[in-house]
Protein backbone atom coordinates (compact mmCIF):
# COMPACT_ATOMS: atom_id res chain seq x y z
CA UNK A 1 0.00 0.00 0.00
CA UNK A 2 1.11 3.54 -0.65
CA UNK A 3 0.18 6.69 1.24
CA UNK A 4 -0.38 9.91 -0.69
CA UNK A 5 0.04 13.01 1.43
CA UNK A 6 -1.32 16.28 0.05
CA UNK A 7 -0.56 19.83 1.11
CA UNK A 8 -1.12 23.38 -0.10
CA UNK A 9 -4.87 23.88 0.01
CA UNK A 10 -6.53 26.89 1.58
CA UNK A 11 -8.53 30.04 1.03
CA UNK A 12 -7.67 32.35 -1.85
CA UNK A 13 -9.36 35.28 -3.54
CA UNK A 14 -10.59 35.04 -7.13
CA UNK A 15 -7.70 35.58 -9.51
CA UNK A 16 -5.20 34.29 -6.98
CA UNK A 17 -2.88 31.29 -7.05
CA UNK A 18 -2.23 28.15 -5.04
CA UNK A 19 0.20 25.28 -5.40
CA UNK A 20 -0.76 21.80 -4.30
CA UNK A 21 1.78 19.10 -3.55
CA UNK A 22 1.39 15.36 -3.11
CA UNK A 23 4.12 13.02 -1.93
CA UNK A 24 4.03 9.23 -2.12
CA UNK A 25 5.26 7.26 0.87
CA UNK A 26 7.33 4.75 -1.12
CA UNK A 27 8.88 4.20 -4.51
CA UNK A 28 6.30 3.55 -7.19
CA UNK A 29 6.49 1.39 -10.27
CA UNK A 30 7.30 2.82 -13.66
CA UNK A 31 4.45 3.29 -16.07
CA UNK A 32 2.25 4.86 -13.44
CA UNK A 33 0.07 7.94 -13.76
CA UNK A 34 -0.27 10.57 -11.07
CA UNK A 35 -2.83 13.29 -11.03
CA UNK A 36 -5.39 15.44 -9.28
CA UNK A 37 -9.14 15.07 -9.07
CA UNK A 38 -11.61 17.38 -7.39
CA UNK A 39 -15.07 17.14 -5.94
CA UNK A 40 -17.30 20.13 -5.32
CA UNK A 41 -20.34 19.96 -3.02
CA UNK A 42 -23.17 18.09 -4.71
CA UNK A 43 -21.06 17.13 -7.70
CA UNK A 44 -19.20 14.04 -8.82
CA UNK A 45 -15.46 13.71 -8.55
CA UNK A 46 -13.78 14.85 -11.75
CA UNK A 47 -10.32 14.70 -13.25
CA UNK A 48 -8.41 17.97 -13.09
CA UNK A 49 -5.05 16.96 -14.52
CA UNK A 50 -2.80 13.94 -14.86
CA UNK A 51 0.81 13.24 -15.77
CA UNK A 52 2.67 10.08 -16.72
CA UNK A 53 6.22 9.16 -15.73
CA UNK A 54 7.25 10.30 -19.22
CA UNK A 55 5.72 13.71 -18.58
CA UNK A 56 2.67 13.41 -20.82
CA UNK A 57 -0.06 15.60 -19.40
CA UNK A 58 -3.83 15.75 -19.66
CA UNK A 59 -6.09 18.55 -18.42
CA UNK A 60 -9.78 19.13 -17.96
CA UNK A 61 -11.02 21.77 -20.41
CA UNK A 62 -12.11 23.98 -17.51
CA UNK A 63 -8.53 24.38 -16.23
CA UNK A 64 -6.48 24.46 -19.43
CA UNK A 65 -4.27 27.52 -19.55
CA UNK A 66 -4.68 28.17 -15.83
CA UNK A 67 -3.40 25.02 -14.09
CA UNK A 68 -0.09 23.24 -14.60
CA UNK A 69 0.74 19.76 -13.38
CA UNK A 70 4.30 18.59 -12.88
CA UNK A 71 6.14 15.84 -11.07
CA UNK A 72 9.46 15.06 -9.50
CA UNK A 73 10.06 11.38 -10.09
CA UNK A 74 13.07 11.32 -7.79
CA UNK A 75 11.04 12.60 -4.85
CA UNK A 76 7.88 10.79 -5.96
CA UNK A 77 5.93 14.03 -5.78
CA UNK A 78 3.32 15.61 -8.00
CA UNK A 79 2.42 19.29 -8.04
CA UNK A 80 -0.52 21.32 -9.26
CA UNK A 81 0.09 25.00 -9.86
CA UNK A 82 -3.27 26.77 -9.98
CA UNK A 83 -3.42 30.32 -11.32
CA UNK A 84 -6.30 32.67 -12.11
CA UNK A 85 -8.49 30.79 -9.67
CA UNK A 86 -12.25 31.13 -9.95
CA UNK A 87 -15.00 30.53 -7.39
CA UNK A 88 -16.04 27.47 -9.40
CA UNK A 89 -12.65 25.92 -8.66
CA UNK A 90 -13.74 25.55 -5.03
CA UNK A 91 -13.60 21.86 -4.16
CA UNK A 92 -11.76 19.17 -2.28
CA UNK A 93 -8.74 18.22 -4.36
CA UNK A 94 -7.55 14.63 -4.24
CA UNK A 95 -4.18 13.30 -5.26
CA UNK A 96 -4.42 10.13 -7.34
CA UNK A 97 -1.97 7.41 -8.33
CA UNK A 98 -2.74 4.68 -10.86
CA UNK A 99 -0.14 1.96 -10.43
CA UNK A 100 -0.25 -1.59 -11.82
CA UNK A 101 -4.02 -1.50 -12.23
CA UNK A 102 -4.74 -0.13 -8.77
CA UNK A 103 -6.11 3.30 -7.88
CA UNK A 104 -4.69 5.02 -4.80
CA UNK A 105 -6.11 8.21 -3.30
CA UNK A 106 -4.96 10.87 -0.91
CA UNK A 107 -7.15 12.16 1.88
CA UNK A 108 -7.99 15.38 0.04
CA UNK A 109 -7.20 19.04 0.59
CA UNK A 110 -9.79 21.82 0.52
CA UNK A 111 -9.41 24.71 -1.89
CA UNK A 112 -11.79 27.62 -1.39
CA UNK A 113 -11.88 30.51 -3.85
CA UNK A 114 -13.85 33.39 -2.39
CA UNK A 115 -13.64 37.09 -1.76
Amino acid sequence: QVQLVESGGGLVQPGGSLRLSCAASRSIFRGNVMGWYRQAPGKERELVASITTAGITNYADSVKGRFTISRDNGKITVFLQMNSLKPEDTAIYYCHLFERGINHWGQGTLVTVSS
